[in-house]
This record gives C-alpha cells, structure tokens and sequence, in this order.
C-alpha cells in the first residue's frame, strides 16, 4: 500500500489561512452582533460616568454587572472608533432600544441627565435654600453664614433676599447648589439693570436695589399682572407723600417663621424693621423674589390718584383715593369673608 505524500506547505498554508479567514470571519459576525444588540435594562435604568473612569474599567465593570456581554468586544468597538473614548462624567439615562455603540455615542456627547429645580415668584430666600439643601442630586456646598454666602454669589449688598431670580433651571447630579444660585443671581442682576435704564422719570428710588425691594411688595400683594402696575403707583404716590406703606406682607416678613398665617392687630403694632405700618419708607431688603413684571411695574407705576387699595374677596383689589372710600371697601370685603365663614 502506497503512503499518501506529505501536504505540502502551500496546502497546508492554505488550509490554515481559511481556518483563520473562518474565524475571523466568526468573529466579525458576533462583534458585529454585539454591537447592535441591545443591552441589558433588567438591573439598571441610568449610569454614573466618575471622574477617571476609562473604557477598559467600564467594560470590566459593566460584563461583571451584567449590562454588557462580552467586555472583549467592547473594547474593540472603542478601539476602532477613537471618538467613542472620550467619555464624560455625569449621570446617563439607558433608552429602552439601547445598544454598546448607542451608550458610548450618548456617553461621548455627553447627554448627561438634566434635573430641573424650580423657583417660583414671591417665594423668599428662606425657601429656596430649604429647597436645595432638601435635593439630594445636588451637593450642597452652601455657606452656612449669610454674609459669606453673599460673597460667594457676587452680590453687592448684605443679603441674598430677592438676588434670586424665579424660573427652571437644570443641573447634573452632583453639581453644587452655588453654582445654580450663581446662575439665578446673574440673571436677576441682568434683568433689573436692563429694566433699571429704561425706567420712568421722577422715582422715589435711589438706586435698582430700591427697585427690586419694591418690586418684591408688588410681588407678594397680587398675582394679577394687570394689576401691578396700578399697585405700584398706589405705593409710588405714597412714599412721595411721605406716607406709609402699610403693606401686611412686610409685617409677614419681619414675623419671620413664627408667623401662623393670621396676621393680627397686635402684628401691626409691633416695631421691626420690615414693619411698613411703623416705618417710614421700604424696608431694608426685599421681602421675596420678584419676577420680571412686578420689578417692571416697579419700575413703571400707573398714574392716577389713588392711595390706598384692598382685597375684593374674589381675587382682584379694590383701589380708593381717599380713606373714606377705601374704608368703606375694607368694610365690603370683611362683610364677604364673614358671609363665606
């Protein structure tokens, strides 16, 4: 019986080569397989990205995790797209169609999760800090001493009363609540210097600051922006009289937290300093956060003659001339409330 001959090297070449041409081509078949399946949602809905996290840690982590199935493939992935290493640090939201390619597209964008915070008109300052020291997405690296929060936020004045602007903002997990308060802080000041240089003539302030404490009155006295204006000018007219305030949400103010939400009698008579039915002129902050129309109607009262104003029982107010009339609509809107009762 005849021995076979031997392969030869060129057979044996070739033979190896498809072997590897298969496997190769195996391989290609399950990467390509990999990077457009979706990944697991069953453990997590979002990913925090560190700081010094990288592409071989994350892959790692996520196979042991169980988010993606094979860590060599994904390192592959990433090494033929270098654009898909540069990742970004912040918290990241998993679609439900999510595949390893999407992700690290999402992650190199950086479209990290943004939460909103929302600062409504005529809250005050107390408010806002409770609110953000109560989120824990934020971190909270407020001063504790309201001066040294004051020099942090860049304001020019002793308190940080009124500084903050009322909107939405949004912000990443872990950012610090300063830098959300520096944001809203920038705002306001640009919105009452622009209000500020197109106010009207003839003012009784002496400077924006003043503006915005009565703006922050106008604020807490209505929400009917048709009315604000005409407030203004009630209260314009009577610091130009020399007349007192007498506006319940300063009393309000300088009650502080103990107030119960009955303002009574003896709240009128009793002396602070944001007590306009003992003091003369504003008092020395504001009272709350104005929005941009009471600090406009501050800056752009109504003319007319009235002096005095008080609620309708319905939601509007009522605005007299003289103490007679507005007497009588005191008595109107303390007979509805006693009817209602």
């Amino acid at each position: 019986m005849k021995k076979k001959p031997p392969l030869s090297i060129r057979t044996i070449a070739g033979i190896l080569f498809l072997i590897g041409f298969i496997t190769a081509y195996w391989q290609w078949l399950a990467y390509r397989a990999f990077i457009e399946t979706e990944i697991n949602l069953d453990s997590v809905e979002t990913i925090l990205i560190s700081k010094g996290d990288t592409v071989n840690r994350l892959a790692s982590d996520w196979q042991k995790e169980g988010i993606i199935q094979n860590a060599f493939y994904f390192k592959i992935m990433c090494w033929l797209n270098p654009e898909l290493q540069k990742i970004r640090v912040g918290e990241y939201a998993l679609s439900d169609a999510e595949t390893p390619k999407s992700l690290m597209e999402k992650l190199s964008r950086g479209e990290v999760i943004q939460y909103p915070i929302t600062f409504i008109e005529g809250m005050n300052s107390f408010q806002i800090l409770d609110m953000i020291r109560s989120n824990a997405l934020l971190n909270d690296d407020l001063k504790k001493h309201p001066l040294d929060l004051v020099k942090a936020l860049g304001i020019e004045s002793d308190h940080i009363e009124g500084w903050i602007y009322p909107d939405t903002y949004h912000f990443t997990r872990g950012e610090s609540a300063t830098s959300i308060l520096k944001r809203s802080v920038k705002t306001m000041q640009s919105v009452l210097e622009k209000e500020w240089q197109n106010r009207d003539d003839n003012l009784p302030y002496n400077s924006p600051y003043e503006a915005l404490i009565m703006a922050s009155i106008i604020e807490k006295e209505t929400s009917i922006d048709s009315e604000r204006e005409e407030i203004a000018g009630v209260f314009v007219r009577r610091l130009q009289k020399k007349m007192r305030l007498q506006t319940d949400p300063t009393v309000i103010y300088g009650i502080g937290p103990d107030f119960n939400g009955d303002i009574t009698y003896r709240d009128l008579k009793t002396k602070t300093p944001y007590n306009t039915y003992m003091i003369n002129g504003l008092p020395p902050t504001p009272i709350a956060m104005p929005g941009r129309r009471s600090i406009y109607a501050a800056l752009h009262p109504a003319e007319g003659e009235t002096l005095y104003f008080v609620a309708t029982g319905d939601g509007g107010h009522y605005f007299s001339k003289t103490v007679e009339e507005h007497n009588q609509a005191v008595k109107r809107y303390l007979k509805k409330l006693r009817s209602r009762k």
